[in-house]
């Protein structure tokens, strides 16, 4: 008897069991009912003649071949959502629905400029903005959560495009009463046995944290790790050390009375690079060659302010 094939509505609702870990919460996810939705998994265990899943009480728990499957149905999903994203765009490029992540050190200083010009430009656009850290950006990415991500660079992997934008300078905060403050810039000496802040690992922000550390003579406090940037300028006002933060963020978020001012690296310019990610196989290059270049026009506007 033949063997009948697999359906799309099997892989979602395969990847909605494993997002969830729970049957029920799966099928309210997808819109039906329990039942069918365990027996749409089943009727597929039972096409690929493999077990993908670990029946409980209360969870689901894939086993080892179902996350390999998983994974493969994810980018298949994610193909297919490509392909119909590339049919319903125009040959501009800049319409129908673009999902884009961006991370929480860079969206909410940039993307409501880059929002609000894609809105007075391309109103057929719709744009759905997610934050994520850089790690879940580039892993959402791959299983087309997200089109396209705005995030630091570098992003490793040969299934990506990955477009240079713009280097963002990178400057030190400290408190208004610190010493140092009383200086227009910072000589690399100073900085020698002097406590740096720092996000948690996993921002590349760190990994820039830790070697100025290294190269200067400064020691990062890790029992101090900051979960945003508002965390690290906050510690930094109270003396607990210095923090290094980007120019968008400062000058969005630090005034000139602040209990933070911001300086200079003498001799030492820093920056971190930005850049748009997305799948080859996308289907939506113009899209998101456009793209970039709307965000690199708002940050040259921004950045000649």
């Amino acid at each position: 008897m033949a063997v009948p094939p697999i359906t799309l509505r099997q892989l979602h609702y395969l990847v909605g069991l494993a997002s969830t870990g729970h049957f029920r919460r799966a099928a309210q996810r997808a819109g039906v009912t329990q039942p069918s939705l365990s027996a749409q998994i089943a009727l597929l265990e039972g096409q690929l003649g493999v077990k993908l899943v670990e029946r409980g009480s209360t969870v689901a728990v894939l086993t080892p071949v179902g996350r390999e499957v998983v994974d493969r149905a994810q980018r298949i999903l994610a193909d297919v959502q490509s392909l119909m994203d590339c049919a319903r765009a125009d040959p501009d490029g800049l319409s129908g629905t673009l999902r884009i992540g961006v991370s929480p050190t860079l969206g909410p200083y940039l993307m409501p400029h880059i929002v609000a010009r894609l809105h007075r430009e391309h109103p057929e656009l719709r744009l759905y903005v997610r934050e994520g850290s850089p790690d879940d950006l580039v892993r959402d990415l791959s299983t087309g959560a997200h089109d396209v991500v705005l995030t630091q660079l570098p992003v490793a992997g040969d299934e990506y495009v990955i477009r240079q934008l713009f280097r963002e300078p990178l400057v030190l905060a400290m408190a208004a009463d610190d010493p140092l403050a009383r200086q227009p810039d910072i000589e690399p000496s100073a900085l020698k046995g002097r406590a740096l802040l720092t996000l948690s690992t996993g921002y590349k922000m760190s990994d820039q944290v830790v070697a100025l550390g290294e190269a200067v003579g400064a020691k990062v406090l890790r029992d101090y790790e900051g979960t945003s940037l508002d965390a690290i300028r906050q510690m930094a006002g109270m003396g607990m050390g210095l923090a290094m933060l980007p120019a968008l963020y400062v000058r969005s978020e630090i005034r000139e009375d602040d209990d933070v001012v911001v300086r200079t690296i003498r001799g030492r310019p820093m920056h971190r690079e930005l850049g748009l990610v997305w799948r080859k196989t996308a289907g939506r290059a113009a899209a998101f060659g456009r793209l970039s270049d709307v965000i690199v026009a708002v940050w040259v506007a921004w950045a000649g302010r």
